[in-house]
């Protein structure tokens, strides 16, 4: 009967008032027993005088409660800021009566009215135990009741035994649909090692095996360690995600709703959350300062990067935003995204850089004075079977924009560019490099700003890795690997395009922006740690294949083509690649050819593409008999800023 009047109940709150009452009533109950104890559980005591004093003192205790709100928390969620608001209660009802006792003394408003203190100060102790005890017993009782109808609870334990641990502990704790139990704390610190929290133990790493998994049936391993090093956390994650539990982390404090931790926000392990370097952080940006009242256009804005290049500039106060791109949809997508966000200070124009006219119309109308071109075609095995559209879209829709920017005088042109444009082995790393160059061209003429950024993969884009392998462990694998061996670099989505708005503020002109991107990432342990991640084993339940280079690829990927080095900047992760000279006039006559060639033989135009770049040397793709040297095998070095340099 009790429990389905709980159930019945259990969505609304206790009034206030309810709540007012019975406090009072327990107010009553503990002066009594005061005196009870006072005088040695016997009624040796003016009797009369006791119920001429309990008036007086519930009056006290009211008016404590009305002033501190004690009564107006929620009892099934009692905390210590609670328990708090009772001891200023009770100690603001006892200096009351105290107050009221030596007032009384000296002008004698009741005859024979006193309180020993004794009696204050043995009711002050009563009443503050018996409030905080009733609301923690009503509270715990709530929390069985409720429990009772549900399902079996899942076992967790919590990886970190600190400030984020206890949060993240009561936050389990108190959501009553969660029907979970922490089952033990895991800390490195040996001094909090063998102690309890909240009833529950602090236990040594070195527990986490298997057998203690299954013999607690630990379901969730929950990582609460706040400012980890993401080297730290791949180390701590390795250590267990053979184990049968699902790994979880609670996000940085700065992300929690209101301050307050959600169990919402309790996530699974991400891939980007194991990069092997700590977060890209910017600070004391130039940024605001140079979009400050700019028209700022972006070429390829519904992409991967340009999408949130644009999510990022709209957080300034620009004077106007462009976003261009060809693909419907994404573009739809992207400006209902910003409206929800409530960003409508931009215009979305479904357009194709390579349509030379529309584009002098867009200047014409919009007279950008920032440029962020982010436009391309970036799949590298599409690319090496389809070199005309490479080269349309990468080459000439470039030259398009970059000549349109210096005829209209634009005062920066930013330039995303790759890593694979470096010692390029394939069609796409070529044209992208080709692009580079044309830009170093242009650079000597007229009043543009031209600069140039190359990074890595990025974390989650369209087409790249990490999505592919996502959607092959939903489909039970197996997982596809080009090589054993083979590396890349990677950075989120945001700090990729936060470096390209960085470099792009900083930039003088002419320079070839690099990002230092950590250490480079073995594609086979990501695709196992993606695997153990999904709570799946390797190669139990999904298996990994690997299925040869594709054409154009490489195993290893390289920021600085050979002959370059850098020079620092104010920002540790941001470097300006010191380039070779080229001859200016030459390659761009060649380029200003490889844009209005016969592009239907694939051959002629490649080798013109080589003769243009002649370190692209092909590789595993039908090109290599263009080459005019046998490529050697890839060993890498180390280049002056840490990254691998290969000679072909």
């Amino acid at each position: 009967m009790i429990k389905e009047f709980f159930f019945r109940t259990g969505q609304r709150y206790a009034s206030k008032w309810t709540v007012l009452l019975i406090d009072l009533c327990i107010v009553s109950f503990s002066f009594i027993l005061a005196y009870f104890i006072r005088f040695n559980l016997s009624f040796d005591f003016d009797v009369e005088q006791l119920w001429m004093q309990l008036p007086v003192v519930v009056v006290l205790f009211f008016l404590a409660f009305l002033i501190s709100s004690s009564y107006k928390g929620v009892v099934r969620h009692t905390g210590i800021k609670d328990v708090y608001a009772i001891f200023n209660a009770v100690c603001l009802a006892s200096i009351g009566a105290i107050a009221v006792v030596m007032f009384n003394r000296y002008m004698v408003f009741f005859e024979k009215f006193t309180i020993p203190l004794s009696i204050i100060i043995i009711n002050s102790l009563l009443t503050f135990i018996a409030l905080s005890a009733s609301r923690m017993v009503f509270k715990i009782a709530f929390e069985s009741l409720m429990k009772g109808n549900q399902v079996p609870t899942k076992n967790l334990i919590i990886y970190g035994a600190g400030e984020s641990g206890i949060i993240t502990y009561n936050t389990l704790t108190n959501h009553s649909k969660m029907g979970a139990k922490v089952i033990g704390f895991v800390d490195n610190n040996l001094q909090k090692v063998g102690k309890q929290i909240n009833g529950v133990k602090v236990y040594d790493k070195s527990i986490l095996t298997e057998d203690f998994v299954k013999f607690h049936n630990v379901s969730e391993v929950i990582f609460s360690i706040q400012s980890i090093h993401p080297k730290q956390l791949r180390t701590l994650v390795n250590e267990i995600v053979d184990l049968p539990v699902k790994v979880k982390i609670v996000p940085p404090v700065e992300d929690w709703i209101n301050g307050e931790l959600k169990v919402s926000q309790i996530k699974r392990v991400q891939i980007e959350d194991l990069l092997d370097r700590p977060p890209i952080e910017i600070k004391n940006s130039k940024v605001l300062k140079d979009f400050e009242d700019k028209v700022i256009m972006v070429t390829g804005g519904a992409g991967s990067i340009g999408s949130e290049l644009v999510r990022q500039i709209c957080k300034y106060n620009y004077r106007s935003l462009i976003v261009i791109d060809q693909a419907e949809s994404a573009l739809y997508d992207l400006q209902q995204e910003l409206k929800q966000a409530g960003f409508f200070n931009y215009v979305p124009i479904v357009s194709d850089i390579r349509d030379k006219n529309k584009m002098r119309v867009l200047f014409e109308q919009y007279q950008p004075d920032r440029i962020f071109h982010a436009a391309a075609y970036k799949h590298v095995p599409l690319m090496e079977q389809n070199p005309y559209e490479a080269i349309k879209i990468n080459v000439a829709g470039t030259k398009t924009i970059v000549d349109l920017a210096c005829e209209y005088e634009v005062e920066k042109f930013v330039f995303v560019s790759t890593d694979k444009a470096v010692n390029p082995t394939n069609i796409m790393g070529a044209t992208k490099r080709i692009a580079e160059m044309y830009i170093s061209c242009r650079q000597q003429e007229g009043k543009t700003k031209f600069i140039t950024t190359r990074f890595g993969n990025v974390l989650g884009s369209n087409g790249s890795v990490i999505p592919l392998f996502r959607k092959q462990i939903e489909k039970g694998g197996p997982l596809t690997v080009t090589h054993k061996d083979i590396t890349r670099y990677f950075m989120t989505i945001p700090e990729a395009s936060q470096l390209v708005l960085e470099a792009g503020a900083m930039g003088k002109g002419g320079e070839i922006f690099i990002f230092d991107m950590g250490e480079s990432v073995k594609i086979m342990d990501l695709a196992k740690n993606m695997i153990r991640l999904s709570g799946l084993h390797y190669p139990d339940d999904i298996d990994i294949k690997v299925t040869g280079l594709r054409p154009g690829e490489k195993l290893y990927e390289e920021l600085l083509a050979n002959g370059e080095n850098t020079l620092p900047t104010y920002h540790d992760k941001i470097m300006i690649s010191k380039v070779r000279e080229i001859d200016y006039v030459g390659t761009r006559t060649m380029i200003d050819e490889l844009c209005i060639s016969n592009l239907f033989f694939k051959d002629n135009v490649v080798k013109l593409m080589k003769d243009i770049v002649p370190e692209y040397i092909s590789n595993n793709s039908d090109f290599c008999k263009l080459d005019k040297k046998t490529p050697i095998k890839e060993t890498p070095k180390t280049s002056k800023i840490g990254y691998p340099q290969f000679n072909n």
